[in-house]
């Protein structure tokens, strides 16, 4: 089963603290785990911020709750239903979301300010009924314009003469802290006769811990095939050398793959969505446009 979105779990908790009781977040977090029978890999599952994502859903239904008046937070980590919040399980409701929530006044201030920034109150209808948390927006929001850019970065790559990306993923790995330290160096060597061998990472300063890069500039449909990775093999043992990236614009097939799996070299694939996502993870050929804080609520400065 899905991890419930947050308001799926407004009317589970709000039945939980139905007894009156001063309930720890935490255990209504595992019971809500426990009815909508969450995996081990569902609960396991973060956001692009680090976060839990079942964890991010659950504080943000409290978060509705509390604003709508429906539960109280008496102590720090901890939630107590309201005389409200009794009235509405009285009502015996099917579900508890946005939209029933929108019917007090002070809930739907609390919306006009997170989707305005103002205090001008809003209608029952101009509730949005979203499914995520405002973590999972921006993540989301990140994720999608990181994408877009990722198309564009291969593309200018692809653009560019097969030197360029010979010279990029030296540059890359060097980001990346390959090569990066003390003594440590990289090296071009694509040249006529290079043997199958693009650029050597030298890890120390004497030399003796290296990585062999080999570089193909492909079109997408083009793909890397296990003759080209039988060849770059071969290139490592002239180099008396065990392991090396084979990094290409286009793909690996499911050949090249099967037969990395089968011989000693370690050999790793880095195909061209990974070179574009570690790129911009590593600010190579990309710099930061915008940052954005996203804050909460500090527990422990309240209490005393």
């Amino acid at each position: 089963m899905a991890i419930p979105n947050f308001q799926d779990a407004m009317l589970p908790i709000l039945d939980q603290a139905s007894d009156g009781a001063v309930h720890p977040w935490r255990n209504l977090r595992d019971e809500c785990a426990r009815l909508f029978h969450a995996t081990d890999d569902e609960l396991a599952e973060r956001l692009t911020s680090g976060g839990s994502r079942f964890d991010s859903r659950i504080q943000w239904a409290l978060t509705h709750l509390v604003q709508a008046g429906l539960l109280t937070r008496p102590r720090r980590g901890h939630v107590q239903i309201t005389a409200r919040g009794k009235e509405v399980l009285a009502e015996r409701p099917e579900r508890v979301d946005m939209q029933l929530l929108s019917r007090f006044d002070d809930y739907l201030e609390f919306r006009a300010r997170t989707k305005s920034g103002s205090a001008e109150p809003v209608s029952a209808d101009d509730v949005a009924q979203d499914d995520g948390t405002p973590l999972e927006a921006i993540a989301s929001a990140v994720r999608e314009s990181n994408e877009a850019l990722a198309a564009e970065v291969l593309q200018r790559v692809l653009d560019q003469p097969p030197a360029f990306l010979e010279q990029l993923v030296l540059t890359l790995l060097s980001a990346m802290g390959y090569g990066g330290r003390a003594g440590a160096s990289t090296e071009h060597l694509g040249r006529s006769g290079d043997g199958g061998i693009d650029g050597v990472v030298r890890q120390d300063v004497l030399g003796l811990d290296r990585v062999y890069v080999q570089a193909k500039r492909y079109a997408a449909d083009n793909t890397v095939g296990r003759p080209d990775i039988q060849a770059f093999v071969g290139a490592l043992h002239g180099q008396h050398a065990d392991r090396g990236v084979f990094i290409t614009t286009s793909r690996f097939s499911a050949e090249a793959r099967a037969h990395v799996e089968r011989i000693p070299n370690r050999i790793v694939f880095i195909d061209g969505r990974r070179l574009a996502e570690l790129m911009i993870l590593h600010n190579v050929g990309v710099q930061d446009e915008s940052t954005f804080v996203l804050k909460r609520l500090d527990e422990d400065f309240f209490d005393q």
